[in-house]
């Protein structure tokens, strides 16, 4: 199959070009002008090239060639349209974008498939505008609840209700139907990171897509004078955090890859300098592909953290506000790619996604796989997210490959 460069390098800027900043970043954010602009000029090219098109009930966008012997059976590739704010112009749009022209390319060459080809710009995956993640695939599966989102509103105060009226689109009563003719789901993304680009492999075949445990602590001891209360009395409670931060990340060092562990926000109260903090609150993010691992080592962070307050005299409340697990890609489809990956002598391994991807929505529902391609300078959420031309090309490569082998064998 010859390179796609060429149609990567006409299309991607057409694509990035609704929402984009003078930075060369962009912005388009679920039900927003540029979102829906995107959707529609997206939906009208795939139309000229003669897919069948359609919008879903909350957005979701269809492009598809019907299969002639399997119609029923969908092979389905894709990911989403929207954008964090100033992000890049690689993230989630190009798994859509190269879905279409992988399947363009593949009606032009062998015309129609066996089974149903079908590429999908899903609606939202970043939770940017609103309080709420995968709404684009969740909807797929029934899985979303039009009651989480009913009386949520932007930080414009901007309701979702509204917005997404204003696009076209009405919020149902209840979660939607599940769809039950996906055979497969198929995602190209970027890595997000730099695994790939140290390692000079243009492919990464990820096996697990890594479970997350999120919590939210806040510390309680007591604000008093910096001059006038002396060390030994004190309950210091950015003391106490810094105890706990640093024995925490020692301990995740200890441990190794691929459990990472992050202190992302601390606010310390009252946050002044000439007074003693007297309450801390602090997020920890810990993740892992092991989900019998994730909870051990998160385990042993809360006792070490009760262990540390009690030392210290300081109160602690542990709020555990997200806990996903290791979402692991079909064992089949992860062969099957080793084996397209190994046919055309491309440099690739065997990796999990440290970030998460729709991918993970679709896997405990149908036989899903997720393939990367490298990141410069593991550069994401940016506008300086970029990849060289030739590894973009290679991944659209491999996913046309891989949909010829879902849709056009027997």
């Amino acid at each position: 199959m010859t390179s796609f460069q060429s149609d990567i390098e006409e299309t991607l800027p057409w694509l990035s070009s609704f929402g984009a900043a003078p930075d060369g970043g962009i912005t388009r954010l679920l039900y927003s002008p540029q979102w829906l602009e995107a959707q529609q000029q997206f939906k009208s090219r795939m139309q000229q090239d003669g897919l069948q098109t359609r919008f879903d009930e909350v957005g979701n966008l269809y492009g598809r060639i019907n299969g002639t012997r399997y119609p029923e059976e969908v092979i389905l590739s894709g990911s989403h349209i929207d954008s964090v704010v100033n992000g890049g112009n690689l993230d989630g749009q190009f798994g859509a974008l190269a879905a279409w022209l992988a399947i363009r390319r593949l009606y032009k060459t062998y015309g129609a498939p066996l089974r149903t080809l079908e590429m999908v710009a899903l609606a939202e995956e970043e939770g940017s505008r609103f309080p709420y993640v995968f709404w684009g695939s969740k909807n797929i599966f029934g899985q979303a609840d039009p009651e989480d989102v009913r009386h949520i509103s932007d930080a414009k105060g901007i309701p979702f209700t509204q917005a997404m009226s204003e696009c076209g689109f009405t919020l149902a009563a209840a979660p939607l139907k599940p769809r039950a003719d996906i055979k497969t789901f198929v995602e190209l993304h970027i890595e997000q990171g730099r695994i790939l680009e140290t390692h000079q492999q243009e492919i990464g075949v990820v096996t697990a897509i890594v479970g997350q445990r999120r919590y939210t602590v806040m510390l309680s001891g007591e604000s008093n004078h910096a001059g006038s209360t002396p060390m030994s009395y004190r309950r210091d409670t950015v003391h106490a955090f810094s105890r706990i931060c640093c024995e925490s990340i020692a301990k995740a060092q200890a441990m190794g890859d691929p459990l990472v562990l992050t202190f992302g926000k601390v606010e310390p109260q009252p946050n002044t300098v000439n007074v003693v903090p007297g309450k801390t609150c602090f997020t920890i993010d810990c993740r892992h592909t092991d989900a019998a691992l994730l909870k051990a080592f998160t385990g042993e962070l809360e006792a070490d953290m009760r262990r540390i307050c009690d030392e210290m005299n300081i109160g602690i409340d542990i709020d555990l506000w997200m806990d996903e697990a290791p979402v692991p890609m079909d064992t089949h489809l992860v062969d099957k790619l080793e084996t397209i990956c190994q046919s055309e002598k491309l440099n690739y391994r065997l990796m999990h996604s440290g970030a998460g991807h729709d991918s993970q929505i679709f896997a405990p529902q149908v036989p899903t796989c997720l393939i990367f391609m490298p990141s410069i300078g593991g550069i994401s959420h940016n506008p300086a997210e970029a990849t060289h031309i030739k590894d973009l090309a290679a991944g659209v490569k491999t996913l046309a490959l891989m949909l010829y082998e879902l849709a056009y064998k027997e």
